[in-house]
């Protein structure tokens, strides 16, 4: 049985496999640009933070 953690070859591709891991290894540029996008949208002294807000906005009406 699965515990949850990361996913498995058996429902995706190499490719989906390769990203997963290249998404959560810190040595890896698109690790690190999550981390910053995630702090970027989460500071509001950042423009990313309002422009993350207008899309959910735009989206309830």
């Amino acid at each position: 049985m699965s515990k949850g953690h990361g996913v498995s070859s058996c429902t995706h591709s190499q490719r989906q496999l390769d990203d997963y891991a290249n998404q959560h290894n810190p040595n890896n540029h698109a690790y690190w640009d999550n981390i910053n996008n995630h702090s970027n949208q989460c500071n509001p002294n950042n423009d990313a933070y309002y422009e993350s807000r207008e899309e959910n906005e735009n989206e309830e009406e």
